[in-house]
């Protein structure tokens, strides 16, 4: 991840969940709360009840994975919690990155102009 960090204190997780805003879909819940630095910071979080430490290591690896392919197109100075909903135990990559992105647009946190051009060329 070039231009973001891990959020890693349990402190800065909890200050995320009660100042962020959250959204949620099937696999995923996402809260964002601005952090006014110049970078993100994505924390994953995967409770025992997805599975065990094999399953929640697995999302939280593809979790990873989704943002940084498509980092460039994240807004800037953000504090991101992803939570996984019990069946993104059983989904693989491109559901991960679905849900990722479309809780990210409904955020309101991506580039718009960056991702509508970046799509163009699929």
């Amino acid at each position: 991840m070039i231009f973001s960090e891990s959020l890693k204190k349990n402190a800065d997780f909890r200050n995320v969940y009660k100042n962020g805003k959250s959204y949620a879909d099937k696999y995923l819940v996402m809260y964002v709360l601005e952090n006014n630095k110049n970078i993100n910071r994505l924390g994953i979080s995967a409770s025992r009840k997805i599975g065990n430490s094999v399953v929640r290591h697995r999302f939280a690896r593809l979790v990873r994975e989704s943002y940084r392919l498509h980092e460039n197109i994240f807004n800037s100075g953000l504090d991101i919690v992803v939570v996984a909903r019990k069946s993104a135990a059983l989904v693989g990559f491109f559901e991960i990155e679905d849900a990722l992105l479309h809780l990210s647009k409904l955020h309101h946190i991506l580039n718009i102009h960056f991702y509508d051009e970046e799509n163009q060329n699929l």
